[in-house]
């Protein structure tokens, strides 16, 4: 059998679907046989086709001459290079989202409003690696009108290595802040590696959405041919929070059909989330009654600014992600709100190499600034520093702490790196 990406294209046109996961396969899939640290698809490339696949791709010699089996130097190169040619069929806008706080929230805001007016496809959950974005480039069907793309990196090269099959035409780059500072190499390296996709666009004669209150973005998108600013002093969109008492409310200044959006998302934060959500969709043309329900009916079910009603309590829930960045814009918000019993239960941050302990001890200075009824601190570097609030070396320990206090009519902030699994103390 021809190893072409053409004649690939060819069985994938008939499937239109492929698989990694043998447990998550339909009939007709295409399974793609890839290999990792701790596991070998090849091994299950025959299972595959038992279970109803077209076709699986392999990279290692398998014990049958099925012909279904579709022998390629590299599994995940060739997935790669088959997200490449699936996305060369399209002349549609594909709008990539980069940065190191907020990406996932816009992107779906972003895909809300732009659904609302055209078929819009986008990355599910948080499939935005090397694995996630060719097949999140592959789900898109043949009758899309727009694209929506996130992309995460803990390193350079990485968006530059996406955007060579994403191909993207719009970009947006939320923000830079002290996010996987161990791959980095500190914050400059962050704006390098999120400022590949500006780069990308760039030498593409792409379109870029910038958040004009951010000065290193204005320096970043210079060259670009298409700029388009918004914010909250200048641009094509200008908004304000309005409150933040728990949700975000916002003005849009300059857009009377808008004017005023009532979200569901907690945090001041969010602010600029939103406003991208809006120059995206005003961009495309979207009418201003469809961008102003889109945003009003989005409610986040992903761990990420999340206000969850439990008993007498009230749970923000910020478990999905945590870095220097985004914990110090949690806590001040959580001290802003108008509300008393502020219970803080804060996981450790991940992957900040030699500035890890630093930022640590600046997270409990930053504590130590407001009164709270109780301060709960989980794994990471928060065991090598010297602070008079509780700790417990993983989040299962803290979970049980919690259930003994039997707190009441209490406001409680539940945020840590995702490997710290903060959400258990909610689940409990």
């Amino acid at each position: 059998m021809s190893n072409s990406i053409e004649t690939l294209y060819s069985h994938f046109l008939k499937s239109m679907s492929v698989q990694t996961d043998t447990r998550k396969l339909q009939k007709g899939d295409i399974f793609f046989a890839l290999k990792g640290d701790n596991f070998n698809g090849n091994l299950f490339a025959l299972n595959a086709l038992e279970a109803g696949a077209n076709l699986a791709v392999i990279d290692e010699d398998v014990s049958s001459n099925d012909e279904r089996l579709f022998r390629v130097d590299d599994v995940l190169t060739t997935l790669q290079a088959l997200a490449k040619f699936h996305r060369q069929q399209f002349n549609i806008p594909f709008i990539a989202i980069t940065g190191s706080n907020g990406k996932t929230t816009t992107k779906e805001l972003v895909s809300a409003v732009l659904a609302t007016y055209f078929k819009t496809y986008t990355t599910k959950g948080n499939l935005n690696n090397h694995i996630g974005v060719p097949l999140t480039i592959l789900s898109i069907k043949l009758d899309v009108e727009m694209a929506v793309i996130e992309m995460g990196a803990n390193h350079q090269k990485e968006i530059e290595s996406y955007c060579q099959y994403t191909l993207p035409t719009h970009g947006i780059i939320t923000n830079c802040g002290k996010a996987h500072l161990e791959g980095f190499g500190g914050i400059e390296g962050v704006k390098k590696g999120k400022g590949e996709l500006f780069d990308f666009l760039r030498n593409n004669k792409g379109t870029a959405f910038v958040y004009w209150d951010f000065d290193y973005l204005q320096e970043m998108s210079k060259g670009i041919e298409t700029i388009v600013k918004y914010g909250t002093q200048e641009g094509i969109v200008i908004g304000k929070a309005k409150d933040s008492n728990p949700f975000l409310s916002v003005e849009i200044a300059n857009d009377s059909d808008i004017q005023l959006i009532q979200t569901n998302l907690v945090g001041d934060y969010n602010l600029s989330n939103v406003l991208t959500a809006v120059i995206v969709a005003k961009h495309f043309g979207v009418p201003a009654n469809k961008i102003k329900s889109a945003i009003e009916d989005y409610v986040p079910s992903n761990s990420r600014s999340q206000l969850i009603e439990k008993g007498t309590n009230r749970f923000i829930l910020d478990a999905y992600n945590a870095n220097p960045s985004s914990m110090k814009l949690a806590i001040e918000n959580f001290a802003k709100l108008q509300s008393s019993n502020k219970i803080l239960m804060l996981g450790g941050m991940m992957e900040l190499g030699e500035e890890s302990v630093a930022e640590h001890h600046a997270i409990i200075d930053l504590i130590n600034q407001y009164n709270w009824k109780k301060v709960v601190l989980v794994g990471g570097d928060f065991c090598k520093i010297s602070h008079h609030h509780l700790y417990f070396e993983n989040s299962t320990i803290a979970a049980n702490w919690f259930v003994e206090q039997n707190f009441t009519d209490s406001n409680i902030l539940v945020k840590g790196s995702r490997s710290v699994a903060m959400e258990k103390v909610f689940e409990t």
